[in-house]
């Protein structure tokens, strides 16, 4: 049993071995798997019949079948986002001394998931669960900027009641995703603010937002540079992990 796995894996990597070539005769895998052809066909065959190896009927010719992106598909719904992120928000949360913190959308507000606290005696705390109406704050913002637009215009149309303050919005928007980050000053907290940068996951879908909470009067433009800096290395961190194309 142990030595067909074994095979069998060999073919598979075999298959996906070469990104310009996309099929394979049995005779080359036969060839490049070291194993007697009739092994190879018998293994084949047998992956082929859990579609995890497909053959062109045309010209007899093998590549790897589509029950592996349903795998990896399913993994990566499954994927617990927080458990991912937690060890990238504690190594964020030690090199900027603050607070940080893990957003998720959910219909017209967004929920904190997950945070990891300043290391310093003061510091900002919002609670774990607490929903926010997503034009509030720089991590829903950033949330925002990244969903299609026609699901923003709905979003806004529930949120913001007047016409001329959803179009600055919007335009605000389009600026918060040209720039891969955002900003805001005391929208939630008086006498805090945050920056933010997107989650991206599988094709390339906004999952949601990581933050730093800042006391404002901490901030100088340097700082500030610093901080907008980090929060987008780690992000992106997070992003690659859960599945963002490169």
């Amino acid at each position: 049993m142990v030595q067909s796995i074994d095979r069998a894996m060999k073919i598979i990597q075999l298959l996906i071995s070469d990104p310009h070539k996309s099929y394979w005769q049995i005779s080359e895998i036969a060839d490049h798997t070291e194993l007697p052809l009739s092994t190879a066909h018998r293994l084949i065959s047998s992956l082929i019949r859990y579609e995890l190896v497909t053959q062109l009927p045309e010209t007899k010719q093998y590549k790897i079948g589509n029950k592996w992106m349903e795998i990896g598909l399913g993994m990566l719904e499954n994927l617990d986002f927080r458990v991912v992120a937690r060890p990238y928000m504690e190594q964020l949360a030690l090199e900027v001394e603050e607070s940080i913190y893990l957003n998720i959308p959910n219909q017209t507000d967004s929920i904190i998931i997950e945070r990891v606290d300043s290391p310093l005696k003061v510091r900002i705390i919002d609670n774990l669960g607490e929903r926010i109406p997503l034009n509030v704050g720089a991590a829903n913002k950033t949330i925002l900027a990244n969903m299609p637009k026609d699901r923003v215009v709905g979003i806004l149309n529930q949120l913001i009641t007047d016409s001329l303050t959803r179009t600055k919005f919007l335009e605000q928007l389009n600026k918060i995703h040209a720039s891969g980050y955002a900003l805001s000053y005391g929208e939630k907290t008086e006498g805090t603010a945050s920056v933010a940068a997107p989650i991206i996951g599988y094709h390339n879908q906004i999952i949601g937002a990581l933050s730093i909470g800042i006391l404002s009067y901490t901030i100088t433009e340097e700082r500030l540079s610093y901080l907008i800096s980090q929060v987008q290395k780690t992000a992106k961190e997070i992003s690659i992990r859960l599945g963002k194309q490169q």
